[in-house]
């Protein structure tokens, strides 16, 4: 949560927590946009006048110019058009707006800037907390960004802190990014003592006087394109994450734009995964790991790949502690049919597996693979899973310790695929090493919002979201791992849908929180959990009451 809120705001949050109570009359007209954030809400009747429905448009063709352009007054009436023409008038305070223009006129060292500050700050001189800035140069056009004030982080600690900014601005270079436009964060926006890197300088010719003043403050920055309607959408984009993270209520002309930016990002952070890519993966690389939290439908997308793409030919096999070299390679297994006990040679998982694959494509797919001792169940067997020797003309091949059906040797053929699962909640588990993580391609298969949507159980998708908002706006990168997947949220129906949350998902929110997972996050998270327990006796009661 941010430092400081308006009455409305808080009226609003308060609302949100009222309004989780009931399993049977969800709010109809709530809008959560968007489930990742702070937990805003937006009520769908907010006011559509708009004194200036082209204000992010003016703002960001004097931005795309930056100072060769001719016009020399001041920005400050674009910046405050934004309120009233984009965001509800009542954000707007007189402190929030800076115009440091004239830093640029004569042959000063200064480095003119302009944007928006924390209201917090004196209406002068230097600022603390985070900032949405941009500078212009005459050569160069603009640098739009978030910036750290030089006085420090006070008073947005609470932004600059939490896990779900950094995981915002890291999905917002990906997502400007991928629309080459040259972009550059921080890992971590807090850290003042690191400089903007050298390579990145580099890229973004023009700017050396920036780079030095600002270096160490900038934590997300991009070069805003000279081209009017891309530096149009670059601006809006920098401009509505700041809005989201200031909690500004967007007027209803810019909700589709708004929305349609984090849903980008959101997805950024969540996305989909498609067995047709999963398939394509394995037959460019042979072995690939599903990987992800609990209940996110690995071993269901694993059955479909060998169904859809393998016709059904493939086996599956459960890896656990017990599971051993001779379960999966090859081994001697007590034999007593002669009358008197001797031991045979009994081929492993693997083997039955690469004779099959000598006919027919064929999918050996392994469950819970980390939940086994990899380098005693793979052996020397580990020597083979080369994705780029599969079906070369010398193939790796291992001795076998024993003669298995005429098989002394082994080779993988180009027929067989290796897909595995891997709970990555599972903190019992030691990590993959390096020698065996470097011969898997590993695909990330995370909670997904739409299968829980579709369903139209509104209680389901309003815990999935709250849940969700929690992991990422407050977990660490390694508890973020722990999200419960959207099969602890399918359900018949809401009588259904409670039965589960009290019998499989409080139990497992009830688990993190006894091992401590969340960390700072744990409060967080067992305001949530209390919500849904209460939920699940309401519902209880009412039935029994009928």
């Amino acid at each position: 949560m941010l430092p400081t809120r308006s009455a409305d705001r808080r009226a609003q949050q308060a609302h949100t927590t009222d309004a989780f109570g009931s399993a049977h009359a969800l709010p109809s007209l709530l809008k959560i946009v968007p489930y990742y954030g702070s937990g805003e809400i937006r009520q769908m009747g907010a006011p559509v006048a708009s004194s200036d429905p082209d204000a992010l448009g003016r703002l960001s063709d004097r931005i795309r110019v930056g100072l060769a352009g001719t016009d020399r007054s001041s920005v400050r009436p674009l910046l405050e058009g934004l309120f009233g023409g984009r965001f509800a008038q009542r954000h707007t305070e007189k402190t929030m707006f800076r115009d440091a223009y004239s830093l640029g006129e004569g042959s000063g060292d200064g480095v003119p800037y302009a944007g928006l500050i924390h209201p917090e700050n004196p209406q002068s001189g230097p600022y603390g907390g985070t900032s949405l800035v941009w500078f212009p140069t005459t050569e160069a056009g603009s640098l739009i960004g978030l910036v750290v004030g030089t006085r420090g982080l006070s008073p947005d600690e609470g932004i600059l802190m939490r896990p779900g900014h950094r995981r915002r601005i890291a999905a917002l270079r990906r997502y400007l990014a991928q629309r080459r436009v040259e972009v550059w964060t921080k890992p971590d926006p807090a850290a003042l003592g690191v400089l903007v890197p050298k390579t990145v300088r580099e890229r973004f010719a023009g700017f050396d006087g920036t780079f030095q003043r600002y270096g160490r403050e900038m934590y997300c920055t991009a070069v805003v394109p000279s081209d009017p309607a891309k530096a149009r959408w670059v601006v809006q984009a920098f401009l509505d994450l700041y809005a989201h993270e200031r909690g500004w209520q967007v007027l209803k002309p810019y909700e589709a734009e708004y929305d349609r930016l984090h849903g980008e990002l959101r997805s950024d952070l969540f996305p989909s995964v498609d067995a047709e890519v999963v398939h394509r993966l394995l037959q460019s690389r042979h072995f690939v790991i599903l990987q992800g939290p609990p209940g996110t439908g690995k071993t269901r997308l694993a059955e479909e790949i060998r169904e859809r793409f393998f016709g059904g030919q493939g086996m599956t096999v459960q890896f656990h502690p017990a599971v051993t070299y001779e379960d999966f390679v090859v081994g001697l297994t007590p034999d007593a049919r002669a009358g008197s006990l001797r031991f045979a040679v009994r081929s492993g998982w693997l083997l039955e597996a690469a004779r099959a694959a000598r006919e027919r494509p064929f999918l050996l797919t392994i469950d819970e693979l980390n939940r086994a001792d990899l380098g005693k169940v793979l052996g020397e067997a580990i020597y083979l899973f080369e994705p780029g020797e599969i079906g070369s003309e010398r193939p790796r091949s291992i001795r076998l310790p024993h003669q298995a059906e005429g098989m002394s040797t082994l080779d993988l053929p180009a027929n067989l695929f290796v897909l595995a699962t891997m709970n990555t909640a599972d903190r019992s588990i030691a990590p993959l090493d390096l020698a065996i993580r470097r011969r898997f391609a590993f695909v990330h298969v995370p909670p997904d919002r739409e299968v829980v949507v579709a369903q139209g159980l509104g209680l389901a998708t309003e815990v999935f979201d709250r849940l969700t908002d929690i992991f990422v706006e407050h977990a660490p990168p390694e508890a973020l791992e722990l999200l419960p997947g959207h099969a602890y949220f399918i359900a018949k129906d809401t009588a259904d849908l409670l039965s589960r949350f009290r019998f499989e998902l409080l139990p497992l929110l009830d688990e993190y929180l006894r091992q401590g997972f969340l960390g700072p996050a744990s409060s967080e998270l067992s305001a949530v959990r209390d919500s849904i327990e209460d939920a699940v006796h309401q519902f209880e009661h009412a039935a029994s009451t009928k």
